[in-house]
Order: structure tokens, then C-alpha cells, then sequence
């Protein structure tokens, strides 16, 4: 399902965390839970995925994550607020030090000229506080999917720094 890069890339990832004593959480939307899927590829995962949510409703966002109803309504789902509240909201449900969140338009439909398909926004939260990058990938919906998974592994591994 996965290439043997993003398989490397996970166990490297799920090997530092380890070595840290860390656990991670995620919080996804449009990549639906690959991120964590990623993650459970690689054998002992367990010591370091303490879990994985899959909101792609507002509502679930909103139950699951606690981001606020007021966030969505004026940001939007795919926003740096929204990615932002879904990273935080993991990592208070969560028993993890880290967690990452992906929310964004992986087409092929759903763009807009503000918030074109392929625009992804990211959340990272810590102990240091929560942080976002926005990424804009082209392709296809697998192609943008794939991209953020691999983003978000890289944002992972910038949280245990």
C-alpha cells in the first residue's frame, strides 16, 4: 500500500520516538487516517502511536477535537485555525506528547479560488505551544493525500525537536 520510501521514513520516525520515550497522536481529515495507517505499517508501533482520529465531518471535528463551532464557521474546516484546534484538541484527548493534525482539499472537487484543490493545512501541538504550515501539492487526490502524509511525518519528527 505504501512505498518502501514512506515505510523508511515511518520507522525511522516510530524509532525516535521510541528512543525519546514519546507517544504521538494524530488528527485527520482529508488524508483519513493514512497518516496513522502509515504509522501501524511498522511493527512495535504500539509503544508510540497512542492514537489516531478520523474527523472529516465538522461534527466530528468538533465532538471529537473540541474545535470550536465559532472556528469552523469563520475560518473554515481547511484553515490554519482549524488545523491548529484539531492538533490541540488531540493532544488533550490524547496521553501523547505530540500530536499532528491534516485537514484540506485533495480534490477533485471542493476548490475554490481562495482554497484550491490541493491546499493542505497542517497543525503541530507540544509541551512548546501549536504551530501550522500551510502546503499547496499538485496531482491527484492520491498524489495530494501522499504528499501529506509525507508532510506530516515531517512535522512529526520536527515535534520531538
Amino acid at each position: 500500500m505504501f512505498s518502501d520510501e514512506l515505510i523508511v521514513r515511518a520507522a525511522a520516525l516510530i524509532e525516535a520516538y521510541r528512543a525519546a520515550g514519546s507517544r504521538l497522536a494524530t488528527a485527520e481529515s482529508c488524508t483519513g487516517g493514512l497518516v496513522a495507517g502509515l504509522l501501524t505499517e511498522i511493527a512495535g508501533s504500539s509503544a508510540v502511536l497512542e492514537r489516531g482520529f478520523v474527523t472529516y465531518s465538522n461534527e466530528a471535528k468538533q465532538e471529537l477535537l473540541a474545535v470550536p463551532a465559532e472556528t469552523l464557521a469563520a475560518f473554515g474546516a481547511v484553515s490554519a485555525e482549524t488545523a491548529e484546534a484539531m492538533a490541540a484538541g488531540a493532544l488533550a484527548g490524547a496521553h501523547a506528547e505530540v500530536a499532528v493534525s491534516v485537514t484540506g482539499i485533495a480534490g477533485p472537487d471542493g476548490g475554490s479560488a481562495d482554497k484550491p484543490v490541493g491546499l493542505v493545512f497542517f497543525g503541530l501541538a507540544t509541551a512548546r505551544g501549536v504551530f501550522h504550515r500551510r502546503r499547496l501539492f499538485s496531482g491527484d487526490r492520491q498524489a495530494v493525500r501522499l504528499a501529506s502524509v509525507r508532510e506530516a511525518l515531517a512535522l512529526l519528527r520536527e515535534g520531538l525537536g
